[in-house]
């Protein structure tokens, strides 16, 4: 805004469109993408299966935004059980059903630790995970004879989950990796440790840590087909049916990935702009202009 003489402040056309900027960065919180069955979360799927049941320690790896943690989540129908195991307290068997049944299901939790987590608060953090997810699977295998209105119990079965996901592992200290292999050593279950390309050169540097990787799975962008799968899916939702065989179509396609190089976190952050911009200029037709303009309002470094 900008001063008069009388020393109030006008409106600008910068202020309106930082008010505008600022109330789609406070709306858009929730990503907007469906994601769905991709060639590469379906690798991640053969990957945790693979470490599940053989009980090893798997590496996953791949540049920010291409998917790795919502493939984990996915698989550990952790967007269904998290808000559970997170807002603790008296249960209610029939609501919480389904969620039991999904654990029981995936037999698996994930974890992110805090920035400069300290070795102490992640045992603590991993023993309250495992222990509450492990009494929602007993439940869900040995229902009780009528609903419980009473707090939770303490006690738990053993053994009940199969595998631990650990998600941004480059934030572990030395000390905390060690207590992570302590507790695989001690335990049943498969760990997976997720984090940035170099994750796997920096466990070199542990001997008895990386001796017990059984496998690793380097997660890729979306390919030039699962980018059409995905667009395809959410074209819909914005405008009219994507026809890659149409001319504007193609172009608009051809804009997407070469702004986004295939990462989903972009391609979902790059159709939110594109959103905000058909509305504004009441457009129905997405093309290759409409994806450069949101591109605009966007900050995209190396994909």
């Amino acid at each position: 805004m900008s001063p008069t003489d009388s020393g109030r402040f006008i409106v600008t056309k910068e202020h309106r469109r930082f008010t505008e900027f600022a109330d789609a960065v406070r709306r858009d919180r929730t990503i907007g993408l469906c994601f769905g069955p991709t060639k590469e979360h379906r690798r991640f799927t053969e990957f945790a299966d693979a470490v599940r049941r053989d009980r090893t320690i798997g590496l996953c790896f791949g540049p920010a935004g291409v998917g790795k943690t919502l493939s984990a989540r996915r698989y550990a129908h952790w967007d269904t059980a998290e808000p559970l195991l997170d807002d603790w307290g008296p249960r209610d068997n029939d609501a919480e059903q389904p969620i039991n049944a999904a654990l029981a299901q995936a037999r698996t939790i994930v974890y992110t630790p805090y920035v400069g987590v300290t070795t102490r608060r992640l045992r603590e953090d991993l023993h309250q995970l495992i222990t509450r997810a492990e009494i929602c699977i007993d439940t869900h295998l040995n229902p009780p004879p009528r609903p419980l209105t009473h707090p939770r119990p303490r006690r738990r079965r053993q053994n009940r989950i199969e595998l631990c996901i650990v998600d941004e592992a480059e934030r572990l200290t030395t000390s905390a990796l060690e207590h992570l292999r302590d507790h695989y050593d001690r335990g049943e279950h498969g760990l997976i440790l997720i984090g940035m390309p170099g994750i796997e050169k920096r466990f070199v540097r542990y001997p008895q840590l990386y001796s017990r990787v059984g496998f690793a799975h380097h997660y890729r962008p979306l390919s030039h087909d699962e980018l059409i799968f995905v667009l395809t899916h959410h074209w819909r939702s914005l405008a009219e049916g994507l026809d890659p065989a149409d001319f504007t179509d193609h172009q608009a396609i051809a804009a997407v990935a070469r702004l986004t190089g295939g990462n989903f976190r972009l391609i979902e952050r790059l159709f939110r702009q594109v959103e905000r911009i058909l509305e504004i200029n009441d457009l129905t037709i997405i093309t290759a202009d409409v994806i450069d303009t949101a591109a605009e309002t966007l900050v995209i470094g190396t994909t």
